[in-house]
């Protein structure tokens, strides 16, 4: 299908279904919800369904309590899957991503659309709108209403949903950056997106024990690595507990390390009953997506990515410190000059 057809079959009411991926970021939501806003303006019938709970610092987003956790209401979230005529898939781009949700997915005859900015994409699609230039999946939303002909749609509803997309994925508009990012903001905020209540939301947002663990992670569980420029954050299962852990609350913590001069890669690793989940930036030249796919069953973009392991929290640790000689020559320091 081309565009023009997705425009057609947009042009009647659908039962539409707006999927994103586990433990959604801010993108993801972001994204969601803005285009969630702009399928209500053309009088579809629409639902965002999360596989697990986003943060508790999104839900200041417009109709955030209309979003149905997967995992809270399997039996309801399957109805709408299996009823929907279109199904969007957001920020992911495999099933697999989409955790407990994969065969209802790839089962359903829905015309399926994927808007996602990864690499890879192996997610079967009617339509996609794919490109990993782009700063996020929010700023692909935009874009995707461009297309359609619909920017005089954008109210400030959708306008603050898709800028606290790129105003997250982009870290405070610190890496994943796009020119067209900027552009689009712009845009947003003649539209109304205000800008300083959500990047309050987003970045200024703590609970006590948030900030505690924050606190605990950079003076008792951070590692500096100096002669591979790098450094590591750990934290076990009981951490977690000690500090009433709730979804989120790492969100963003693997970057405080970057804030080091002499540091340009940064590592997080969170143990859970399942797995180890592992965090990456950097700043330079240094590809953490490709560090993470060759080692870590990740992905994500040059400067920002994540992957997982099934060993232990203590074999993790010890395997990502064995990798980090065989890459002295890539993580040495850095003169940074414009």
């Amino acid at each position: 299908m081309d565009i023009e057809s997705i425009a057609n079959l947009l042009s009647s009411p659908q039962k539409i279904a707006i999927v994103t991926h586990t433990a959604p970021d801010g993108d993801a939501i972001g994204a969601s919800l803005g285009l969630y806003h702009f399928l209500l303006g053309l009088r579809h019938s629409a639902k965002v369904i999360v596989p697990t709970a986003h943060a508790h610092y999104l839900q200041f987003l417009p109709h955030n309590e209309e979003i149905l956790i997967f995992e809270s209401e399997p039996d309801e979230g399957a109805r709408l899957l299996k009823d929907a005529g279109v199904i969007f898939a957001l920020d992911f781009n495999t099933a697999s991503r989409a955790k407990g949700m994969e065969n209802l997915l790839t089962q359903s005859n829905a015309v399926k659309i994927m808007i996602d900015h990864h690499l890879l994409p192996d997610l079967k699609v009617d339509f996609a709108l794919w490109d990993i230039k782009a700063s996020s999946a929010a700023e692909l939303v935009f874009r995707f209403i461009e297309m359609l002909g619909q920017k005089k749609r954008i109210n400030h509803h959708i306008a603050n949903c898709i800028y606290a997309g790129i105003c997250s994925d982009t870290g405070r508009f610190k890496y994943n950056l796009s020119a067209n990012a900027y552009r689009i903001t712009a845009f947003l905020m003649e539209k109304g997106a205000d800008v300083a209540k959500i990047n309050d939301a987003l970045f200024d947002n703590f609970s006590e024990d948030r900030l505690r663990l924050l606190g605990y992670c950079i003076t008792e569980k951070l590692r500096i690595f100096p002669e591979y420029s790098t450094a590591v954050i750990w934290l076990s299962k009981e951490d977690l507990t000690r500090f009433n852990y709730k979804a989120g609350d790492m969100e963003g913590v693997v970057n405080y390390p970057l804030s080091i001069t002499e540091i340009k890669f940064s590592v997080m690793l969170k143990e859970t009953s399942e797995e180890v989940r592992l965090s990456f930036r950097s700043k330079g030249d240094f590809a953490v997506n490709e560090f993470a796919a060759k080692h870590f069953n990740g992905g994500g973009h040059k400067n920002a990515a994540g992957g997982s392991s099934g060993l232990s929290l203590t074999n993790t640790l010890k395997q990502l410190t064995e990798l980090l000689p065989a890459y002295e020559t890539e993580l040495a320091p850095t003169i940074f000059a414009v």
